[in-house]
């Protein structure tokens, strides 16, 4: 009989990140335990209701002028200007103003509509930089922010020599490493009103965007903003996306629920659902 998976989990970024680890070349427990300190890292340096945080920071002041960053933030902040622009700015990270306006996010920051024209954030490649147009620019990356955590957190596994895990946010985003003995795959049900449907994951990605998993408070929609026009997305909206990285699939299921169509540039590689 095959042992159970060793069960690890962290309360981070408003919600519940979970480790199932299976198998690996060293201490299940060590590498399980170094995967959620990334997870808690990421949520210390991305959480936008932290003023000592590095989001906070870039708010705060990349309007007066360009904030400095590492590698990996870097890609990150890449990554999602490119999501918004192959989406035809269904998703945009420059949605906290309107996420404000909507009851989901610190009422500090201004409701003035803040989405991305193309000028709002500048990226320097060359000096791995941040810079805003203006003081009415914020950015809220929760759209994105869980599926990086996950990314670096199975890099950190397989580094340390894990062959089989589970790892999820929430739920909604998850990334499978290897498979439990004998299965081809790691099998997670996608609930929906008339049913669940499940589906196997072997060294891929998926991410789940549901417009009716959260409620917005002054919204009569849920918590998934369309950023073109500032309006909630419509009850029964859902959209599933499989692919090598969390972070781009978390992106894209929030782009896909807003457009419910996949657009020309939706990434090679990736797979997509909509209802």
């Amino acid at each position: 009989m095959t042992d159970p998976p060793l069960r690890l989990a962290v309360a981070a970024m408003g919600t519940r990140f979970e480790l199932a680890l299976l198998a690996g070349s060293g201490d299940l427990r060590v590498a399980g335990e170094a995967a959620l300190e990334e997870i808690d890292m990421w949520h210390r340096r991305l959480s936008r209701f932290s003023p000592d945080s590095l989001l906070s920071h870039i708010n705060r002041t990349a309007c007066c002028s360009p904030v400095s960053l590492d590698r990996e933030t870097y890609a990150l902040f890449d990554d999602a200007l490119r999501v918004w622009r192959d989406s035809e700015g269904a998703f945009d990270i420059t949605v906290a103003p309107l996420m404000a306006g909507s009851g989901f996010a610190d009422s500090a920051v201004s409701a003035r509509a803040g989405w991305a024209d193309g000028r709002a954030v500048a990226l320097d490649p060359d000096n791995w930089t941040i810079g805003f147009a203006g003081p009415h620019v914020a950015i809220d990356l929760g759209g994105i922010a869980k599926g990086h955590a996950l990314d670096c957190a199975a890099a950190v596994l397989r580094q340390s020599g894990v062959t089989s895990a589970l790892l999820h946010g929430g739920t909604s985003t998850i990334v499978a490493i290897g498979a439990p003995e004998g299965r081809t795959g790691w099998r997670v049900g996608v609930a929906s009103e008339a049913d669940t449907a499940t589906r196997t994951l072997c060294n891929t990605a998926m991410s789940v965007s549901d417009a009716w998993s959260q409620r917005s408070p002054t919204e009569a929609g849920g918590h998934i903003i369309d950023p073109r026009t500032g309006g909630a997305v419509a009850a029964g909206r859902r959209a599933v996306v499989l692919g090598a990285s969390a972070r781009i699939a978390d992106a894209w299921s929030t782009a896909l629920a807003v457009l419910r169509r996949i657009p020309q540039m939706f990434p090679s590689g990736f797979q997509a659902s909509i209802t």
